[in-house]
């Protein structure tokens, strides 16, 4: 993990922010900028924000490194505290209303270059002989044996 971004009591439920997480999880920063950027959910504009603020924390903790190989290693949407209000109802009640938040939270990480191709090595299988072919056991017909039966 190079660097970490959270954002706390966040007023959108976290069943709703999950909906654009596998949209951006195991992509480029960058790419997932655009992608959130371009999905009508409310929750991407503080997707946004997050990823803007975990890059800005890696360019500070790490003086030199490419944005460009930064990738969102881990986004996470918990539940937070609820606000619980009440409102009105019929025959002079009172019902209650759950107002939730998230506490979200983003990991980037440096994206490992792939290794050279190792070439690979063929091992060829060695087939066992069979000493003799069992043929197969041939079964009567179910009506063939019910006449048997009745003989």
């Amino acid at each position: 993990m190079i660097s970490k971004a959270t954002l706390r009591y966040l007023r959108i439920t976290p069943r709703k922010f999950r909906l654009i997480i596998p949209l951006v999880k195991g992509k480029n920063a960058e790419e997932a900028l655009g992608i959130l950027m371009n999905v009508k959910k409310g929750a991407s504009k503080y997707a946004i924000d997050l990823i803007n603020s975990a890059l800005a924390n890696a360019k500070r903790k790490q003086q030199g490194i490419d944005v460009s190989t930064l990738y969102i290693s881990n986004l996470v949407a918990n539940h937070g505290p609820m606000l619980k209000r009440f409102r009105a109802a019929s025959m002079g009640r009172a019902s209650p209303i759950q107002k939730h938040t998230s506490h979200v939270t983003v990991e980037l990480d440096v994206m490992k270059k792939p290794e050279a191709e190792k070439p690979e090595v063929k091992v060829q299988k060695q087939e066992k002989t069979v000493a003799a072919k069992k043929e197969p056991v041939k079964k009567p017909h179910k009506h063939e044996a019910h006449k048997k039966g009745k003989e």
